[in-house]
């Protein structure tokens, strides 16, 4: 069973978990580059509850390839998500662990959001202790290879673009303001991480169902 993702800023739990699978992971480089998606966002645990983390980004035209997209650091959001990450995540138990691996990937400022958020997940690959196979698309895939199943849109923030993945089951763990706003489900990756450290791997396992 191979997965056809998009690329994916610090992407959701639900994402990671197809990279634990033992197929092959594709990601997609070629499409049009959409608003509003994990690819340049990503969602963190608050003390406010859910918070929004957005790459701003440069585009010349409408039909510009995801791949092409340019981080525009204009304004001073680098950080301003640093900054959220650590007063969201400062008094977890593993943040001391694993963020200078994140910090070091943001402050050396890629030009393009594509090869941040390759490096960001295959960084956060390293620390989870999962090796996926990964290839990316030389050309937009319109139809898929057998065994080949499209999520480049089904893990999207917005619930009306939403789909459901009889596959995944979000797991439930510890985390840092439950007691204030309750358990919230398919956060960044980095909130399991931060929280949970060594034990994400098996959790990640642990949300697969019927793969």
């Amino acid at each position: 069973m191979d997965f056809l993702l998009s690329t994916a800023y610090l992407g959701p739990i639900q994402y990671f978990s197809k990279l634990l699978t033992p197929g092959t992971i594709i990601i997609e480089r070629y499409e049009h580059f959409p608003k509003q998606s994990y690819r340049n966002r990503c969602i963190i645990y608050g003390a406010n509850g859910p918070l929004t983390l957005t790459v701003p980004v440069t585009k010349e035209n409408i039909k510009e390839y995801t791949r092409d997209i340019r981080i525009d650091y204009a304004t001073n959001w680098l950080k301003i998500h640093l900054k959220a990450i650590e007063s969201a995540y400062n008094n977890s138990p593993f943040y001391p662990y694993y963020i200078d691996d994140i910090r070091d990937i943001l402050n050396k400022k890629e030009t393009y959001l594509y090869d941040l958020n390759q490096k960001l997940t295959l960084t956060l690959c390293d620390l989870i202790k999962i090796k996926p196979i990964v290839s990316e698309t030389n050309d937009y895939i319109v139809e898929l290879p057998p065994q080949t199943f499209d999520f480049r849109e089904c893990i999207h923030p917005k619930l009306r673009m939403f789909k459901p993945d009889e596959n995944f089951e979000a797991p439930q763990y510890s985390q840092v303001f439950a007691s204030k706003h309750g358990f919230i489900e398919n956060l960044s990756i980095i909130d399991m991480l931060f929280n949970i450290g060594p034990d994400c791997k098996e959790l990640l396992k642990n949300s697969l169902k019927n793969s």
